[in-house]
């Protein structure tokens, strides 16, 4: 029987709460679950691609069927790379439902054979996301509700220069 692979791409700078209630929930639907950062030359990041990784690799130790990894370009070269055809993507509230339909729709136009799969958060998690920690960061406030212990101090010594 052939593996259950998806991508869960993202920038995940920095990772929180809301990405692993998506990756707990998706480790359990899928055989292998590839978590990617993904490399976008047009944004500023907080932490570099190296960083990033990292947290994650730290943040998501013990989970056996979920790895990390990282790409630039397009989504869909990558998933054809890992040989998979499906990807998670999570819906915070109506607002992102536009532009990932959108995504959605130019992904299969590109790659005729891809799926989307989309995950809501946990209500609590509705409303999180990596800007809003960084903003929250960025005037001192307290993001340790918001991302796992790792990635507060990581915030915090990035913060401290």
């Amino acid at each position: 029987m052939k593996k259950k692979i998806a991508v869960y791409p993202g920038s995940f700078d920095p990772v929180t709460f809301g990405h692993l209630d998506i990756i707990d929930r998706a480790s359990k639907i899928f055989d292998q679950l590839i978590v990617s950062v993904f490399v976008n030359s047009a944004k500023k990041p907080m932490f570099t691609v190296e960083e990033r990784v990292d947290m994650l690799k730290a943040v998501l130790k013990g989970r056996k069927n979920v790895t990390v990894d990282y790409f630039e370009g397009l989504l869909v070269d990558y998933v054809r790379r890992k040989k998979t055809k499906v990807v998670v993507r999570g819906l915070r509230a109506i607002s992102d439902l536009e532009h990932e339909f959108q995504i959605a729709g130019i992904n299969r136009t590109l790659y005729r054979e891809i799926e989307t799969v989309f995950f809501m958060p946990r209500q609590r998690y509705s409303y999180l996301s990596s800007s809003v920690v960084r903003d929250i960061a960025h005037f001192k406030g307290d993001v340790s509700k918001l991302a796992p212990p790792s990635v507060v101090k990581a915030i915090a010594a990035k913060k401290a220069g």
